[in-house]
């Protein structure tokens, strides 16, 4: 699993996609999760656009895309429950999975370890 530094953990899967989700820390952070708008399954995004909208009982917040790709799956539970972010987050909290153009770019995040040091 990898992290980046808007909190978002990647999960490589067996089948070449990578799930994302946000993080425990970040989840907490955000407070009470209210509403969840993911991307739609066939978006082409790159890496850097803004493609989830988070509204907690704090603030909103945007999710971008860690990866150029397709989204192939969205966790679309979410859309009637989005407290399982703060419930699980790193488990039935998942956002979405998406096919990289290039695995690569997974190397530009952190392991578990440079994210504990970061939140730290």
């Amino acid at each position: 699993m990898k992290y980046t530094e808007e909190h978002e953990w990647l999960l490589p899967e067996s089948d070449g996609t990578v799930t994302v989700g946000i993080t425990e820390h970040a989840a907490t952070q955000l407070g009470d999760i209210v509403f969840v708008e993911l991307p739609e399954e066939g978006d082409t995004v790159a890496k850097g656009d803004e493609i989830v909208v988070i509204e907690s009982v704090k603030a909103a917040s945007d999710i971008v895309a860690p990866l150029d790709g397709e989204i192939v799956e969205v966790n679309d539970a979410l859309a009637d429950d989005p407290g399982k972010v703060n419930e699980d987050p790193v488990g039935d909290g998942w956002f979405f999975k998406i096919k990289p153009e290039d695995p690569s770019q997974m190397d530009d995040y952190m392991d578990e370890a440079g994210y504990k040091d970061m939140i730290g």
